[in-house]
């Protein structure tokens, strides 16, 4: 396929496996079915789906000692929430690495598999506003710019065929401050990991973003996407990966895309919403890539999902059926799109 094409995230687990079960059998299948039923719709690159994350945002934190529960809270727009746990002492360490979850899921594949890590930004939140007695907050952005080296670039070593780093707070921290500054702030954390790999690297290196789709709902959709994308270009990345087809007007988006997309960079436009109930045809996703074509050069150019289907574990908002059906209209619709453009 001309036009790469790739999953974000998150599939809906097993009836049994919402909750997740660590490394257990009933964990193994499912990862080994997910990568067989991406591989069967002719997905050119795969992922465990997160079978055995409890969270796209708290893998590397599960059962870490040190944390409470009353974290910073994420409010969603149908009156949900969610709270991430609180860090009481360092040095802060990831108690499991992405590595793992790429490793069992290329047991199984034989197709290119990427893997999706949480961006060190995401976690900066767990420490709290008033600090840590005798352990001051650079102390632990430090430990934790090194944990999230670690935790890219032993993907990388392992064969990724890409790294995400998911950064889907980006939205909405323009609504929790609409200076910038704790953006530009995030940015900067980032760009303080990404510095350390070579142009070689980053070029495997991509950044997701999106305004969440957590239980069919967004915490920040209602941000103007024109405020966050030309900031967002300014980390070193070799690939952005962006939420779009949920967008209410995805032209004016995509215009924003064109004039601030770094040299060098691939955009992958997201084609399929895992919030809308409905399936989307081969068509829409089509006609959606072509519309993107009209802004980006189509060697730039990629598709994905808007966001994973179920961030969280607990999250069955979306069945499993509809993400794959989804999925494959992705695959499709952009295969289709090629031929269009002669690709």
């Amino acid at each position: 396929m001309s036009i790469p094409t790739e999953p974000i995230g998150s599939i809906p687990r097993p009836a049994g496996l919402a909750e997740g079960s660590g490394n257990s059998a009933a964990t193994e299948r499912a990862v080994a079915d997910t990568v067989r039923r991406l591989q069967d719709l002719g997905s050119p690159v795969v992922s465990d789906g997160e079978q055995s994350k409890p969270s796209f945002a708290t893998y590397p934190v599960a059962g870490h000692p040190a944390l409470a529960a009353d974290g910073a809270v994420i409010p969603f727009a149908d009156g949900h929430q969610r709270q991430l746990p609180r860090l009481t002492a360092g040095p802060f360490r990831y108690s499991r690495h992405a590595v793992d979850y790429l490793r069992e899921a290329q047991r199984h594949a034989s197709v290119p598999v990427k893997q999706a890590v949480i961006a060190p930004s995401a976690l900066s939140l767990l420490y709290p506003h008033d600090g840590i007695d005798g352990y001051p907050r650079e102390a632990f952005l430090d430990d934790l710019a090194g944990e999230a080296e670690t935790d890219i670039r032993s993907c990388l070593d392992a064969g990724a065929h890409a790294v995400q780093l998911d950064f889907t707070e980006a939205r909405l921290s323009l609504k929790l401050d609409p200076s910038g500054g704790l953006l530009d702030d995030l940015i900067a954390l980032n760009n303080r990991v990404l510095e350390r790999f070579s142009s070689d690297e980053r070029a495997r290196i991509g950044v997701h973003t999106c305004p969440g789709a957590d239980l069919d709902s967004t915490h920040s959709l209602d941000v103007d996407y024109a405020d966050l994308l030309p900031r967002l270009f300014g980390l070193n990345a070799g690939a952005f990966y962006l939420q779009m087809a949920g967008e209410s007007d995805p032209d004016r988006a995509l215009r924003v895309v064109a004039d601030h997309l770094p040299p060098g960079a691939r955009v992958f436009v997201g084609v399929v919403d895992p919030i809308d109930p409905a399936v989307e045809t081969p068509e829409q996703v089509r006609d959606r890539v072509l519309a993107a074509a009209r802004h980006l050069p189509a060697d730039r150019l990629g598709t994905c999902d808007d966001c994973g289907f179920a961030p969280f574990a607990d999250d069955t908002s979306t069945s499993r059926e509809t993400a794959f059906a989804k999925i494959a209209a992705r695959v499709q619709g952009t295969a289709l799109a090629a031929e269009a453009l002669g690709l």
